[in-house]
């Protein structure tokens, strides 16, 4: 990982040759099938995708410069990561999205909060994260965003 690059070109050239062709396909895979709107980035050191502040003018709310962050994918030292906010809010994506998994994948599926990790790249479900990433619209993730923030507002 290069959390210097300012793009995700210079991203993607800055990786090994054994995580360079994997992350490109990850990433033609969600600019292929990401709903119109999003906007590709560098975020947080990764290759993110964004509603950007022409959409969603009030930002991330931690920090309303930044735009609102949906899915960053990330080579990591041990694993190529993929980080899908929207799983971590919605339920039932996150249900159907474990069912589908074990369809596609033969081994554990290896998740955190919004964390999928790929430790093996020839098992990367390219399809389903395709399937995965047209789910959500900008629209739909910005209701769901701020269903969550003002429910976390109220527990606060």
């Amino acid at each position: 990982m290069n959390p210097n690059s300012k793009t995700p070109d210079a991203y993607i050239a800055s990786l090994p040759d054994d995580r360079r062709v994997p992350m490109q396909k990850l990433r033609n895979c969600l600019t292929k099938n990401l709903p119109e709107g999003f906007q590709e980035t560098i975020s947080y050191g990764m290759i993110g995708y964004v509603v950007p502040h022409r959409i969603y003018p009030s930002g991330y709310h931690v920090n309303p410069k930044l735009p609102l962050p949906f899915i960053n994918i990330a080579s990591q030292k041990n694993h190529i990561a993929l980080y899908h906010s929207g799983i971590y809010a919605d339920h039932k994506l996150m249900d159907w999205f474990v069912f589908e998994y074990s369809k596609h994948v033969i081994t554990k599926l290896d998740m955190g909060k919004s964390c999928i990790r790929f430790k093996k790249t020839t098992q990367i479900p390219y399809e389903l994260l395709a399937e995965l990433a047209s789910k959500v619209t900008p629209q739909e993730w910005i209701t769901t965003y701020e269903k969550v923030i003002k429910k976390d507002k109220k527990s606060s």
